[in-house]
């Protein structure tokens, strides 16, 4: 295998096998964003004297033809090549001959790797929070279009209080802002240049840290580079825990629509093709698809916590643990945006129950608004919630229609505005 770090020595294969792992797989999504820093690190090079104006013209053009080979998908790593540095290094070298080989000079490969982790990062960070920005927009749109239609609230699993779909929907759409304040988090966090550190301690070269920085768009720079490389694991954390909390907020809608399509509850439904059947009951028709929704979330909950078991305990410095991040994050990444995107799909298509209340279990559910009623027209609340109580538990109780068209209008008020205000406050922190 074609590795960096060779000095003439060849590693048992099984070692091979088993240190590289899966690595090679996951490289392939690096390979534009370890372009994308080589040409800033060239650039950089030439501007100490490092490399030669037409030494740097000639490495940018062929970086470029690769990345063009990248994004139409006709790159791939050679079966004897270790990693995609080694594979972009090694297809320089073979095109231009030994002007390749000084394309490494300044960094290492443990910079090299953070900041393509970082670039890519930031780039997945940027996509989840567009398609979470999509299913705001989307749950807004819908908490408009139904912000009238009455349903009843829960408490400990028991009718509580009017509730309305319109709130309903509002309130997952507001809840997302808080996941976009996290996705920001994430952001500023991987948002840190790591090049010029090199292996953890620094280069005798001059290299002009600000400017790749600069080039690559970074916010700023780690600039101890210990610092640089104490990174490791935390912008992988940081935007595990903000997937985290996408996630917390898909599993209770989904949950919320698993209970609402049960027929006891029959608030809400799909068309058949979006449920499953049962192979002996003809009538059923279930919601395998936010069951789906639901378990996943609950795999993606867990990345946090094996980033951090995966970290602990380890001293500064590069070890090869961190590898394994990747094994980790990058499938839950590919998880989430599947999760979006299905979330997004089945509300295009969500069906509303707008006869819910004419049920007459739900007869107790204005029980507070009768109460309030006579608050209001005198009587102490102690003495009407008596009264109400009372007449409950005698089965005397009768909502009044005007109760229930009253409050039809006060919970459609729904501050829509200032929850895409909120979001459009979060939505500036990146």
């Amino acid at each position: 295998m074609s590795t960096l770090w060779s000095k003439g020595a060849s590693a048992d294969q099984l070692v091979e096998k088993f240190t590289v792992g899966k690595d090679r797989e996951y490289d392939l999504r690096l390979a534009k964003f370890d372009i994308q820093g080589s040409v800033a690190h060239i650039k950089m090079l030439e501007s100490i004297s490092l490399l030669s104006a037409d030494e740097f013209q000639i490495l940018e053009k062929e970086l470029k033809e690769i990345l063009r080979e990248v994004e139409s998908g006709n790159f791939m790593l050679e079966n004897d090549v270790e990693d995609i540095h080694s594979q972009v290094e090694l297809i320089l070298t073979r095109r231009v001959g030994d002007i390749g080989k000084k394309i490494h000079s300044g960094r290492s490969r443990n910079d090299q790797v953070l900041t393509d982790v970082k670039l890519y990062l930031k780039w997945e960070i940027e996509t989840l929070r567009d398609k979470v920005v999509t299913l705001f927009n989307t749950l807004q749109s819908l908490s408009e279009e139904h912000k009238d239609i009455l349903m009843p609230g829960y408490t400990h699993g028991q009718i509580a209080m009017p509730s309305s779909f319109g709130l309903w929907f509002g309130a997952y759409a507001e809840t997302l802002v808080d996941d976009v304040y996290q996705l920001a988090a994430a952001y500023k966090v991987a948002d840190q240049n790591p090049l010029g550190s090199a292996a953890g301690y620094g280069s005798s070269f001059p290299l002009d840290r600000e400017m790749t920085t600069s080039l690559m768009e970074f916010g700023t720079m780690s600039y101890n580079s210990i610092a640089a490389q104490l990174g490791r694991g935390k912008s992988e954390k940081a935007t595990a825990n903000a997937m985290a909390s996408i996630a917390g907020s898909l599993n209770k809608f989904a949950a919320d629509c698993i209970m609402y399509m049960c027929g006891n509850y029959a608030f809400i439904s799909f068309p058949d093709q979006l449920t499953t059947g049962s192979s002996i009951m003809p009538h059923k028709k279930n919601p395998d698809v936010w069951e789906i929704v639901r378990g996943r979330c609950n795999r993606i909950a867990s990345i946090p916590n094996e980033i951090t078991l995966m970290t602990t305990n380890l001293p500064h410095g590069y070890h090869r643990d961190f590898q394994l991040l990747k094994e980790t994050l990058f499938p839950a990444l590919d998880s989430l945006h599947e999760v979006l995107e299905m979330t997004i799909f089945m509300l295009g298509h969500i069906r509303v129950n707008s006869t819910i209340l004419e049920d007459s279990r739900y007869e107790y559910l204005f029980t507070v608004e009768e109460v309030n009623r006579r608050v209001l027209a005198g009587t102490p609340f102690r003495d009407a919630y008596k009264e109400v109580g009372l007449e409950v538990n005698s089965g005397k109780f009768r909502a009044e229609k005007e109760i229930a068209h009253t409050h039809k209008g006060s919970i459609g008020n729904l501050s829509n505005f200032e929850i895409r205000s909120k979001m459009n406050a979060a939505l500036e922190l990146f």
